[in-house]
């Protein structure tokens, strides 16, 4: 009997596409308009042939049919950045890799690990083990309390060849970044894109109920961390259990050099990047001598720009002395402060990551002693190696073209609205979170279902006497755990890509995952009725 082949990730974002048209012609459009009751602002629902004659003359939706082409070229503009974006990060690290400076900064990892193991304690814990649940531990920090989410394709590029070479698969390497960033996202304790806007659209003080979102968070984490450990080792006993190992062959490639056969040297260019580099942070520096790093409510005052001018100047140095290799990985966690400081105290987002990593790229480049020519063919080489993860991205970008342009999308939200009519308050909390898990597979985009669904929910939620911080918390964990399986995410297809990982495998993987994620969100939603916790 023949075996079925799986179609291509492309095959099956083009029928989903196919389907969300169908649906276009079976629900019929409407849309949500804001209206003045005295001194509130409400979104009232109106079928498009209700609408006032204000909002009819600038709403017109229609069934989708041809529609289906169209929707990937407007797929393909309404995610350029993220598009952008990979085509940099994917040309950058094709420059830094030639380099070998990552091989070598896994090699001292695992001669470092292996030592450690010699420890009677952390031998029996396990090394790795207590490694990826640091690293976990850290990015779900990180999309708790920032929202880290697109700044997790350039990670995914780090680790997975870590993972991959502590025995694991790239899978392993996705959740130590990816998994762990949106994990924290769900159970965030001050996420400004999800809990902030929330919060602020119900009228509620900002950032209050921290507490029990904390205990939240240290739940999901646990689970995340368990469920991962769990997959991994079962990997490492037997790699060929991994639905990956064969896709995997491309991490594995450099896997059989010995460190011993890298060549370690220090070009003088090498020392002239080095110079410029620092001339350039000292300046920033001077201009900028306090950042001012906000968490939430929270803000400090750090001198980290002069500490970062400091440290990389002598780490730099000493790296030098040693190997180039050892100066392009200074750089490398140099980036990764920059990144940090700037998303955090700056406002930066994916441009001006994409431009940090663009001048990584270059000066890594340079300090191989690459011309200007070779190190544009280089990135040019990087971007051709990446761009099925960027053509991936625009084609799930069409999925909510055609929803949005059909106008099902508020009418879907509406029907399901209808249904908490005379349920009681745990039931009613429970369907505002099926509500938004079912409205996030379409509208992934936190923010944006915020302002559509809490003028909603949150004034709904006084009629039937559930706390708006409840109502909250129902759209904060509706919104993310199914980030990290559907596929109008443009941040998962975009890091499924850069790992290599086809989405139907993905799913194969996640789909038990996810289900355990939304039963126990359902079950944390429960005190949010029946206790008086704070905040709530």
């Amino acid at each position: 009997m023949k075996k079925r082949k799986v179609p291509h990730t492309f095959v099956i974002v083009f029928f989903i596409i196919i389907i969300a048209a169908a649906m276009t012609w079976f629900i019929q459009p409407g849309k949500y308009v804001e209206e003045q009751l005295g001194s509130e602002t409400v979104m009232r629902f109106y079928y498009q042939d209700q609408l006032p004659e204000a909002q009819a003359k600038s709403y017109h939706a229609e069934p989708q049919t041809w529609q289906v082409f169209s929707a990937l070229y407007k797929g393909f503009v309404k995610q350029s950045n993220i598009i952008i974006f990979i085509l940099i990060i994917g040309g950058a690290f094709w420059i830094m890799n030639k380099s070998r400076a990552i091989d070598t900064g896994i090699y001292a990892f695992l001669r470092l690990t292996r030592r450690l193991e010699h420890n009677r304690l952390i031998g029996k814990i396990g090394i790795n083990n207590i490694m990826i649940t640091l690293i976990m531990i850290l990015f779900s920090l990180f999309g708790s309390v920032f929202g880290m989410s697109e700044e997790t394709i350039a990670f995914t590029l780090i680790i997975i060849p870590l993972a991959v070479s502590m025995g694991y698969d790239s899978i392993v390497g996705v959740c130590m970044v990816y998994v762990a960033a949106h994990i924290g996202f769900s159970g965030a304790m001050l996420n400004p894109f999800t809990i902030g806007i929330a919060q602020g659209i119900a009228g509620i003080p900002l950032f209050t109920g921290i507490g029990y979102r904390s205990l939240c968070w240290v739940v999901l984490t646990i689970v995340g961390i368990v469920f991962v450990l769990v997959y991994a080792n079962k990997v490492k006993r037997n790699p060929q259990s991994s639905i990956m190992y064969e896709a995997d062959s491309y991490w594995r490639k450099s896997e059989g050099t010995e460190a011993e056969q890298i060549a370690y040297y220090t070009p003088k260019k090498a020392w002239w990047v080095y110079a410029f580099v620092t001339v350039v942070l000292v300046v920033f520096a001077v201009l900028y001598p306090m950042t001012t790093m906000k968490l939430g409510n929270r803000s400090a005052t750090l001198l980290l720009l002069p500490v970062g001018a400091v440290v990389f100047a002598l780490l730099g140095f000493f790296a030098l002395r040693k190997s180039v290799h050892y100066f392009i990985l200074t750089m490398l966690f140099g980036t990764v402060f920059y990144l940090v400081v700037g998303v955090l105290g700056y406002g930066w987002y994916i441009m001006e990551i994409a431009a940090l990593f663009l001048f990584l790229g270059i000066i890594s480049g340079l300090s191989i002693d690459r011309s200007a020519s070779d190190i544009a063919k280089l990135f040019i080489e990087g971007m051709g190696d990446i761009l099925s993860a960027a053509v991936i991205v625009g084609l799930a970008g069409g999925i909510v073209i055609i929803l949005q342009d059909g106008g099902v999308i508020d009418t879907m939200l509406y029907g399901l609205s209808k249904s908490m009519h005379n349920a009681g308050r745990i039931l009613s909390v429970e369907i505002m979170y099926c509500i938004q898990t079912l409205i996030n597979v379409v509208i992934p985009s936190g923010s944006a279902k915020a302002a559509i669904t809490m003028p909603i929910m949150a004034p709904f939620s006084d009629l039937i006497h559930v706390s708006r911080q409840a109502t909250v918390m129902a759209f904060q964990f509706g919104d993310g755990f199914t980030n990290m399986i559907t596929p109008t995410s443009g941040v998962l297809i975009a890091t499924l890509g850069v790992a290599r990982i086809p989405w139907e495998k993905w799913v194969r993987f996640i789909w038990k995952f996810i289900v355990l994620l939304i039963i126990i969100g359902a079950l944390l939603l429960i005190p949010t009725v029946i206790l008086p916790l704070n905040g709530f």
